[in-house]
């Protein structure tokens, strides 16, 4: 009695626990590292590929007739316990960066899928003739994929070239996805299709199945040899081959589907899997013949595996298991019955809010309605968890009534297709994308028309129609011609394959455009001339304007940018000339009682011994402080007001995975690097990543910034850090800072994070700071000070990030003995000599050391006063 529950918690609970946990994940991704990574691969290598151990074992040895012992149920249990601890390692490993728990954990998966394939030979040999010995023979091949390909997944863990990087994850994907679970899904739906629809089946079926197996292994050889050697002709071939394999063994399952149709959720959910299989099967292949280069394909890999985690894995799973769970829980046809009715309730709608969510996820829908749609179908999604826990406990009520001899319970005949249930889905997603218009209506493209309005001119009933193409920083045409009173209608193309961009025209605006996506603004009845352009911060001062000429108003002229007609230039035209904005008050110094929400921790990150540093910055757009009380919207590597100082010696090689979660399209340039910067350098529209590797050869502290143009607002708005060589033989300290200036431009004087706007790009371009900082944040270390002790030799490695303005670090009431700027000592321990002030241009950096003589407050500034008074100031609180 005591093994069979443990068993069946092994085979059922493992999987339960992977697909809660990627739902988890779902729901908490923006706070967890490689959330994308996560998320995905707690589906596939979790929740999956636990269950196409278990249940390949399962109708191995029933096609076979091979009942497994109690030995055999041991061993599985523990190929399964070896699988499931392999995973945790990786899914701890990979988001920690701890690569040699990644190689440990896929030893581990590995081990037992390989196990697990001997396993199966040695049942083969032992069984008797059968026919449906080819079922084993898939599960087999598919065993003998899992570790090549988990050997592709780990190499891809160390610091490889972009062009290796996306051979080898190419050959990972269809290894694992098109080898393993592939043929085990092939394999095991010769006999488990017509089962679940209750059908005869197709006498073809293992004779195409037999028949297909060596072209899908073909296919999947050929693919594999194709990433190898880069040549992604022969990677598209084998994708074919493997396609063709598919489509001749799946002419097995439409005798049955056409004998007796979709009756349960079981059968829907798994024919919706195969179909979004199929999708990202036909999308990997257009993505081989269609991207740039490798690294290129490689940036979109995520997008097309997660079309494979939530439309074929996830629905596999819950339609294979609403059936098999009732049916090997036994008990009787009234227990099975009771069980699985559980499984199909809701189930039209269930599959409707998932596919018909899914397609809408994947169209050019703003991002709020991504969120709101995709929310709607995980709901859905794991509404499988509960309908499970509810099936069983439905089966062991009938088991019970059955036990005390009362009559079984009456189960309806199932009914998967509701009509009131489509339309009760639809609604949902209905209710699901108007509430993602509503949080941000904007992005959707709802505006007020009438730009003309307020111009007294007659209507002429007509619309003109005008198609503006927009591309880098320009509009093509940036001249438009339109009769007075005719109604605009503005066609706007977004041609730039990485930037986002939209259009204003007076009070209508579109919503952001992504790379490729077409719009149109209505403009409404056009009385006067005017002028358009794109809201993207700093892309209007760079010429991204439309010349709108309306013929035959009386007065016309189009405004000048900044003039006071100029319905822009709001702002920008009250801006203070002492670095003060009017719009923010004057610079005064924080009182002690004033607080910031959060301080950014100045204390250099310590060496590890890692000589290869993995590291991934995601771009976010967040509402941060940058003084206190004062808030901006700033565009953040990692959600910081700047980005994270890393920290290395001579000869590390960094492999940096840039992730643009933003609006717009951004990149990263290393300065610490030198390599030619056409690929790894590259603006990335919202929603891709790249991988940045450079080998650390010199030292110094060196910047790090978006690249993007405008490059001066980019860095503005919070796009810059620090990277820290050592030089050798560096002395130890007892204490070592890292600082890094920045100018703050603010369009408004918020005081709250809803009232925060973006970087000002006029005053960018005016160089009209309203404040200089350290570390993002004005007069912070004012009210979060440095600590010393007397006597203790204290660094203080400075970056001038900028963007315009130079510094002059200095501390008042302190000498420096040590002065380091750009790569070379100024001023090297000599007890009779010492330093002032460590002078940088934008982009230097270097270090000081000192000793502190006495206990006390030591102000720390930029001795460009006015700067110290914007906020580049702090203090080090020195004690005994």
């Amino acid at each position: 009695m005591s093994r069979r529950p443990r068993r069946r918690r092994l085979r059922d609970h493992v999987a339960i626990v992977w697909l809660a946990s990627a739902v988890i994940v779902a729901l908490v991704h923006r706070w967890v590292q490689a959330s994308t990574w996560l998320m995905i691969h707690l589906v596939l290598l979790g929740a999956l590929t636990h269950s196409a151990l278990v249940w390949s074992e399962h109708f191995a040895h029933t096609l076979l007739r091979t009942p497994p012992d109690e030995s055999t149920s041991r061993r599985q249990d523990a190929r399964v316990g070896l699988n499931a601890l392999g995973a945790l390692a990786v899914f701890a490993g990979v988001p920690g960066q701890w690569w040699w728990l990644v190689v440990a954990g896929a030893s581990l998966v590995a081990v037992a899928i390989g196990w697990h394939g001997a396993h199966l030979v040695a049942t083969l040999r032992r069984a008797l003739p059968n026919r449906f010995r080819v079922v084993t023979h898939s599960y087999v091949a598919a065993s003998a994929c899992l570790p090549i390909g988990a050997g592709f997944g780990v190499a891809l863990a160390f610091g490889l070239s972009e062009e290796w990087h996306g051979r080898l994850l190419i050959a990972h994907m269809v290894t694992n996805l098109l080898g393993w679970i592939g043929l085990t899904v092939t394999g095991t739906l010769v006999t488990f299709w017509p089962t679940m629809l209750r059908a005869r089946m197709d006498d073809r079926a293992e004779q195409l199945a037999r028949e297909a197996l060596p072209i899908q292994l073909g296919g999947i050889a050929t693919v594999v040899a194709g990433a190898l050697l880069g040549w992604r002709p022969l990677a598209v071939a084998g994708l074919v081959i493997f396609a063709l394999g598919l489509l001749w063994w799946g002419r097995a399952l439409a005798r049955p589907l056409r004998a007796k149709g979709l009756r349960e959720f079981a059968p829907a959910s798994v024919l919706a899997a195969l179909s979004w299989g199929g999708v990202g099967l036909v999308w990997v292949g257009w993505l081989l013949v269609s991207a740039g280069s490798w690294a290129a394909l490689a940036d979109a890999v995520p997008t097309v595996a997660g079309v494979f985690a939530a439309g074929f894995a996830a629905q596999l799973l819950s339609g294979a298991l609403s059936y098999l769970v009732p049916s090997v829980m036994g008990g009787g046809p009234s227990v099975v019955r009771a069980g699985r009715a559980w499984f199909d309730r809701a189930a039209t709608g269930r599959l409707v809010v998932i596919n018909a969510g899914l397609l809408l996820f994947l169209l050019p829908v703003p991002s709020w309605v991504k969120v709101t749609v995709s929310t709607a179908g995980l709901v859905a999604l794991a509404s499988f968890l509960p309908l499970l826990i509810g099936g069983a406990k439905a089966s062991a009520r009938a088991r019970r009534a059955i036990a005390t001899g009362a009559p079984a319970p009456e189960v309806a005949e199932p009914r998967v297709w509701s009509s009131r249930q489509l339309v009760g889905g639809l609604t949902a997603l209905a209710l699901a994308a108007g509430l993602g218009i509503g949080l941000d209506p904007t992005a959707a493209g709802i505006v007020l028309p009438g730009a003309g309005a307020g111009a007294t001119v007659a209507p002429t009933g007509r619309t003109t129609r005008v198609e503006v193409v927009a591309d880098g920083v320009a509009f093509i045409p940036n001249r438009i011609t339109v009769p007075a009173g005719d109604r605009l209608i503005v066609v706007v193309r977004n041609a730039d394959p990485r930037m986002s961009h939209d259009l204003i025209i007076g009070a209508a605006r579109t919503a952001r455009l992504f790379p490729g996506e077409t719009t149109e603004l209505d403009a409404g009845v056009m009385a006067a001339s005017t002028q358009g352009w794109c809201s993207v911060a700093g892309h209007r001062q760079m010429g991204m304007t439309l010349q709108v000429v309306v013929e035959g108003a009386p007065g016309a002229s189009v405004p000048e940018p900044g003039t006071p007609n100029d319905p822009a230039a709001g702002h920008a035209l009250h801006a203070g000339t002492s670095g003060a904005s009017s719009g923010t008050g004057a610079v005064i110094p924080p009182n002690p009682s004033d607080v910031v929400s959060r301080t950014v921790d100045p204390v250099l990150p310590p060496l590890s011994g890692d000589r290869v540093r993995k590291v991934t910055l995601t771009v976010t757009e967040a509402p941060l402080e940058v003084a206190p009380g004062l808030w901006q919207t700033r565009w953040t590597y990692n959600g910081a007001s700047a980005g994270p100082v890393l920290h290395g010696r001579v000869g590390d090689v960094f492999e940096v995975t840039l992730i643009n979660d933003g609006t717009i399209g951004h990149s990263i340039d290393f300065h610490a690097g030198a390599l030619a910067p056409d690929v790894p350098m590259r603006t990335i529209a919202p929603g891709e990543s790249l991988v940045y590797r450079f080998t650390a050869e010199r030292a110094g502290i060196w910047m790090y910034h978006c690249s993007t143009m405008p490059m001066s607002t980019h860095i503005a708005a919070g796009m810059h850090g620090a990277v820290i060589i050592e030089p050798d033989g560096l002395a130890p300290v007892d204490r070592s800072y890292a600082l890094v200036q920045s100018e703050v431009f603010l369009a408004n004087a918020a005081t709250t994070a809803e009232q925060a706007q973006e970087v000002d790009a006029d005053k960018v371009n005016a160089e009209r700071p309203d404040r200089v900082v350290f570390n993002g944040i004005a007069n912070q270390y004012d009210l979060a000070p440095f600590a010393a002790k007397v006597g203790e030799r204290v660094r203080f490695w400075v970056l001038d990030a900028g963007p315009n303005r130079a510094s002059a670090f200095h501390i008042v009431g302190g000498q420096f003995d040590t002065v380091w700027t750009e790569g070379a000592y100024t001023l090297r321990g000599d007890p009779r000599t010492g330093a002032q002030v460590l002078p940088l241009a934008p982009a230097q950096g270097g270090f000081v050391e000192l000793t502190f003589p006495e206990a006390g407050h030591y102000a720390v500034v930029s001795h460009a006063m006015v700067d110290a008074e914007r906020g580049a100031h702090g203090i080090v609180a020195v004690t005994e």
